[in-house]
């Protein structure tokens, strides 16, 4: 059985990659994912906060003590001792690239649309096989009696189609947007980006929600685990888009098993990404989705992934309407009250 594919241009030996997580962090970690089964690694998101806070620490160590005296070149750090984010970043992209066969991809996560194309072709520089850009931001906007929030949702979608406009013509790599559910038309904005040249569409990023703690009055970061249950929104997306943009599909939350990838090449993606139930599980579940793949698909005659992709997109089903507005009166008459005792 044929299980390779093909994302952003790289041909895979199958579609499961491991997603950007603490997982992808470091060079051992890359290799034992590879050798359990992983086609591809996304590496953790580097923040533009995280270079503008380097470069401005640096900046600050250079002109400390510069006016005090004729001896202040002697406060000044030794070149070797200045380490950035962004040159730790690059150096573990070129050390990934040369310890593994597998793609290796980064992942940016940008506030101005400068300082995403800069540092984008400093990634593409040091090797990285493609970029996806994580575009993980709150339009939290600004709010005035006056002009209420000064942040639209068209605003918000055009910036984002305008970045990856600048970034393609920045650079030759292949570019995935790593998109949140919470647009108001996903259909539109995926022909907007298709249409700007966006290589492929990961559906969905998931927002980490902070909590609050009402004996101490604080808010505080929550890191929650994706369940299975959250698959049902990519595959629905999915399997609206496939067919209708040139940019390949992604599916990454709620991947846990082999039923999870099957699903989400039947909507029609190219790759599912995993992160999640590696953490649960360990890296060598990937081995174990992999074995279960081989399984199911011996079981049920498919003699190749491509075969099955797309085999249950809106295009290809009987009952189109199981993606549309319709179906959700069909699927609340389908349910029927108990009586508790």
């Amino acid at each position: 059985m044929d299980i390779t594919t093909t994302y952003l241009g790289l041909k895979l030996k199958s579609p499961l990659i491991a997603s950007s997580s603490p997982l992808t962090e470091t060079l051992e970690n890359i290799q034992r994912l590879e050798e359990a089964g992983a086609a591809a690694v996304v590496l953790p998101s580097i923040f533009e906060e995280q270079l503008t806070l380097d470069n401005n620490a640096q900046d600050r160590d250079l002109a400390r003590g510069s006016d005090s005296s004729a001896e202040a070149t002697s406060y000044f750090p030794e070149q070797e001792e200045v380490r950035h984010g962004q040159d730790v970043y690059l150096n573990q992209i070129r050390r990934a690239k040369s310890a593994c066969s597998i793609p290796i991809l980064a992942s940016l996560n940008g506030a101005t649309a400068s300082g995403w194309v800069r540092f984008a072709k400093e990634i593409e520089q040091a090797g990285a096989d493609a970029l996806e850009l994580n575009t993980y931001s709150v339009a939290s906007g600004y709010y005035s009696h006056d002009a209420g929030y000064d942040e639209t949702s068209a605003t918000i979608e055009k910036g984002l189609v305008n970045l990856v406009r600048q970034v393609k013509a920045a650079t030759q790599i292949p570019v995935a947007v790593k998109l949140s559910q919470q647009y108001t038309s996903i259909p539109h904005l995926a022909m907007e980006l298709d249409r700007a040249g966006a290589d492929g569409i990961v559906m969905f990023n998931r927002f980490y929600q902070p909590d609050f703690d009402i004996e101490t009055l604080d808010v505080r970061p929550k890191l929650v685990l994706s369940r299975p249950e959250e698959l049902l929104l990519r595959l629905h997306w999915i399997a609206i888009l496939y067919g209708n943009v040139r940019a390949d599909l992604a599916v990454t939350g709620g991947i846990h098993c082999a039923e999870g990838v099957l699903k989400s090449m039947m909507a029609g993606a190219q790759v599912a990404m995993t992160t999640s139930s590696l953490l649960s599980n360990g890296i060598s579940h990937l081995t174990t989705m992999q074995t279960d793949m081989f399984r199911w698909m011996e079981e049920h005659e498919y003699k190749s992934i491509q075969q099955m992709r797309g085999s249950l997109s809106r295009r290809a089903v009987p009952d189109p309407s199981a993606f549309e507005r319709g179906n959700y009166i069909k699927t609340l008459s389908s349910y029927t009250l108990r009586e508790t005792a």
